[in-house]
């Protein structure tokens, strides 16, 4: 194997890190099979890809976060794992991607924000030569505002930006000093509704982001996570 990805990349190391923010409310029932579906066949569908290329991902890490909403439910509104290693732990990440169902979140918004701003928080690799940091948001809803719905639970995770801005000042820009993401390794893709908060501020606002329009009971379209997926290895 490692024979292989010297020959592709003349001895390159690439770090791919990306973290699956998935909706799991009761609206994303239709469709939140077709998610999980994706999710499984990331690994593989982007090795695919990269070796078109002639490119190796020397590790792959995914992280995943199902979401609902701390305004239905605070004991199940953030479930994640940490950062797993494929295809080495691909059985832990396919037990957890298997086992989120759809279920409460009540009336819309959802708590996708907390999940976005764990995303951005994650513990990224900072090794090797090149490194993709990419969030991938699936949901079909939009939003509570940041520190508002649940903040006061004890559930509700600790250190989560109470605005916009502050999320914003995370994510960071060209030459910014509060950023966490590393700025030439970060991607965010969005596949969410066309309104606040995805559409705007954060898709015409955020830089290094895509943004894919879903409607609530609509699947991800398979030419959808095909494009996502050459976003990824075209940025490296």
């Amino acid at each position: 194997m490692n024979g292989n990805i010297d020959q592709y990349q003349g001895n390159l190391q690439y770090a791919v890190d990306i973290v699956l923010c998935i909706d799991a409310t009761g609206s994303m029932f239709p469709v939140l099979d077709t998610v999980k579906t994706s999710a499984l066949q990331f690994h593989d569908r982007l090795n695919e890809v990269m070796a078109k290329k002639g490119k190796a991902i020397s590790q792959l890490r995914l992280k995943v976060i199902a979401f609902r909403d701390f305004g239905d439910n605070t004991d199940d509104a953030i479930e994640q794992t940490g950062f797993l290693v494929l295809p080495d732990q691909s059985k832990d990440f396919e037990m957890f991607v298997r086992g989120i169902d759809a279920g409460g979140g009540g009336d819309i918004p959802e708590s996708g924000l907390e999940a976005l701003a764990l995303a951005i928080n994650s513990p990224w690799e900072k090794g090797l030569d090149r490194r993709r940091h990419v969030i991938v948001m699936f949901t079909d809803a939009p939003a509570h505002p940041l520190g508002t719905v649940g903040a006061s639970a004890q559930t509700y995770p600790a250190g989560i930006p109470r605005t916009m801005d502050e999320l914003f000042e995370q994510w960071g820009y060209a030459r910014s000093q509060t950023a966490v993401m590393e700025q030439s390794a970060k991607r965010l893709v969005l596949f969410a509704p066309d309104g606040a908060p995805w559409q705007d501020p954060i898709a015409e606002e955020w830089d290094l982001t895509l943004h894919f329009e879903s409607k609530a009971g609509a699947g991800l379209e398979e030419f959808e996570m095909d494009e996502i997926i050459e976003t990824i290895a075209n940025s490296l």
